[in-house]
């Protein structure tokens, strides 16, 4: 819901997260340009780690890889086809020269 004198604008903190602003809004960034959100709620970044600055892109989020449980094995891949070991010598039918 717009701002009005009557209800004023909520911006929402985050421990860890942007500003939650609602919408539409105008942001003016350090270098005086003009941003602007029709969005019925605009987060904007307050770490500066976004590629879409002044708009939040959850860049500050930590990427965290998830703990295995004990015992499990990444699954080997690889692009070659399993090589086959055998133990056995093979002669080539080769002469030594003797007819």
């Amino acid at each position: 819901m717009p701002s009005s004198p009557d209800r004023p604008a909520r911006v929402t903190l985050g421990a860890e997260g942007p500003l939650l602003v609602e919408g539409p809004v105008e942001v003016v960034g350090d270098d005086g340009t003009l941003y602007t959100s029709r969005r019925f709620t605009a987060a904007i970044c307050t770490c500066r780690r976004t590629r879409t600055y002044p708009w939040c892109d959850t860049s500050h989020r930590r990427r965290v890889k998830p703990e295995r449980a004990a015992g499990d094995e990444p699954e080997k891949k690889t692009d070659e086809p399993e090589k086959k070991t055998d133990k056995t010598k093979t002669m080539d039918n080769k002469t030594d020269g003797a007819a």
